[in-house]
């Protein structure tokens, strides 16, 4: 199986391909420019790869949460490749894909973007399952569900990973009840990556045990945007 997994949720936009048991990624810190520079992105690692789009078998997107613009952008980037080549695309949570690494470890796993308006995309994850639903929440919400996970003086460290891990990290720790931080406390690993890598192969998992999307995949969104907010009052008059 061909795959082409593309991860534009976050600032850093990635794109990582899968071949014959190869993977090739690419990562560019794209900050607003990932209309601009995810094709040119793609095409590179194609090129790179020696494979022509009319060999990719399987697409995939992050489904969010993140930026707003970014999870539509890659939305119309995979559904406009998918339509042209006609094969299936699959939408992935972002918080699934920055929580993979970890699944092996014992620690409470709590990826997060910051979500502004001193709140934050999140899940708590621990050996690869998640264990609350994908959150838009305050550093002291965040607090109480990791204390409600984590032993008292449990031996095992609390790991952040995602975007917003460095932000979250000392807010976190601050909010925990002491008998339950865990030693040595927060820990912020593989932050500011891309995350195509574990798109690609959480897409491919997918894909091999449900086959494609019975439904088309629709973005999943925490909250509404700015300008959706914005518009809501003169939309009611």
């Amino acid at each position: 199986m061909t795959t082409l997994a593309i991860d534009t949720a976050t600032e850093l936009l990635s794109v990582a391909l899968g071949a014959g048991g190869r993977v090739l990624s690419r990562r560019v810190d794209a900050g607003l420019r990932h209309s601009e520079l995810l094709m040119p992105t793609v095409d590179a690692l194609l090129a790179e790869a020696g494979i022509p789009p009319a060999a990719l078998d399987l697409l995939a997107c992050m489904q969010g949460p993140g930026s707003f613009t970014g999870v539509r952008i890659g939305f119309a980037a995979v559904k406009g490749i998918a339509a042209a080549l006609g094969v299936p695309y699959i939408a992935v949570p972002t918080l699934d894909c920055m929580a993979r690494p970890f699944a092996a470890e014992a620690a409470l796993v709590v990826p997060a973007i910051d979500a502004k308006k001193g709140r934050f995309f999140a899940g708590l994850y621990r050996g690869g399952a998640r264990l609350s639903p994908l959150l838009d929440a305050a550093p002291a919400e965040l607090a109480a569900l990791c204390a409600e996970h984590c032993a008292p003086r449990s031996p095992f460290p609390l790991i952040l990973s995602g975007t917003g891990a460095p932000l979250l990290a000392p807010l976190l720790a601050e909010c925990l009840p002491r008998e339950a931080a865990p030693a040595p406390g927060p820990q912020c690993r593989l932050c500011a990556k891309g995350w195509a890598e574990e798109l690609l192969a959480l897409a491919e998992e997918a894909f091999a045990r449900e086959g494609p999307p019975a439904e088309e995949p629709k973005p999943l969104y925490l909250r509404k945007s700015d300008a959706e907010l914005k518009a809501a009052p003169a939309a009611s008059i």
